[in-house]
């Protein structure tokens, strides 16, 4: 079987990387050409020693190599570069899959408000695919261009879509506590992003409003068939990878925790990168750390009206780069754990 010719654009950050420590061992991919303006020439081994002797790729101007020859090309860019060159892409028959925000959202004035600037490919929005295996698969496979989720609406969304689909909690009335270690905030040097900054201590951010909570309530309006109205507060943790998030909602019938806990597993029976957990459990980061997973877990605090779910996510894999692979695995008919298939690091 001939491989899935795979492009990376801006490939020196934290997803950029872990797009290649999957791809390097995918049986069926095969990494031609990674791009950056700012690390054109040098060996990808050299600015990440883990991949030595898995990667003989040097990193290239986007101008250098010809992503026109690829089948699929991943951007790993920041929000709107991949908007700015999808349509010369797909006109030659390449696959986009971005992993920023360009085609996360089909409603453009919230986009635009939310992302501080105009669309640079407004035409290229309905055509694009909402890139969440465990909802879209169907709609992903004929996909020639797929936004990939967000790493807080990919967690937050899997723990919520049983409940809004058997029609049984109060949409108008969520809300998600959610924690995010801080690989997921970039790359980039930030003041508030140093070790003395962040170790031994817990904050909350973006209280007044997260540009992934748009995110949120649109695709799961979608789900819900009406809209779904949240109240979301993501906070920063002292770790370097891996998100949780807590999900309240009121019921609207009275329910059993047993019976939850049946919907919940006949939902995600046949997801293999959704796992829910016996009921009584509690999902931890370091789980799903390094790996493709999602863990979820039900409760009905005290057998009272409120439904909580926990969920947790590698942000950095599930969150981004591993949810990437899925979604190209489906787009040319692979199994959908190939490369994927790995387990959590522990301790």
């Amino acid at each position: 079987m001939k491989k899935v010719t795979v492009g990376i654009v801006g490939g020196t950050g934290y997803t950029g990387s872990e797009l290649l420590r999957l791809l390097a061992r995918h049986p069926q991919a095969e990494v031609v050409a990674i791009t950056s303006r700012g690390e054109a020439g040098v060996p990808v081994a050299q600015l990440f020693p883990s991949l030595r002797g898995e990667l003989d790729l040097a990193f290239t101007t986007p101008d250098e190599s010809n992503l026109t020859q690829c089948d699929v090309v991943f951007f790993a860019t920041p929000h709107g570069v991949a908007a700015a060159q999808a349509a010369e892409l797909t006109a030659a028959g390449v696959k986009v899959i971005d992993l920023a925000a360009d085609f996360r959202l089909q409603d453009l004035g919230v986009w635009e408000k939310w992302y501080a600037h105009k669309h640079p490919s407004p035409e290229l929005v309905p055509l694009s695919v909402y890139g969440l295996p465990e909802v879209n698969r169907e709609a992903i496979r004929a996909a020639n261009i797929i936004g990939n989720p967000g790493c807080y609406p990919t967690a937050t969304q899997l723990a919520l879509i049983p409940l809004i689909e058997a029609n049984l909690i109060d949409v108008n009335d969520i809300v998600v506590d959610a924690k995010s270690g801080i690989s997921g905030a970039g790359r980039g040097a930030k003041v508030d992003m140093l070790f003395a900054e962040t170790y031994d201590s817990f904050k909350a951010y973006g209280l007044n409003g997260h540009r992934h909570l748009p995110e949120i309530e649109e695709r799961l309006s979608v789900v819900a068939g009406k809209p779904v109205n949240m109240t979301f507060v993501p906070h920063l943790l002292p770790m370097i990878r891996g998100i949780e998030i807590t999900a309240y909602a009121n019921l609207t019938q009275d329910i059993s925790l047993s019976e939850l806990q049946v919907l919940f597993e006949k939902r995600y029976k046949n997801e293999v990168f959704v796992d829910v957990m016996p009921q009584g459990s509690t999902p931890e980061t370091r789980t799903v750390k390094g790996t493709n997973r999602c863990r979820l877990a039900v409760y009905r605090p005290q057998g009272r009206n409120k439904v909580v779910v926990t969920s947790v996510i590698d942000n950095l894999t599930k969150g981004a780069a591993g949810q990437a692979v899925q979604n190209m695995n489906i787009l040319f008919d692979l199994p959908e754990s190939m490369g994927l298939d790995t387990i959590a690091l522990l301790p």
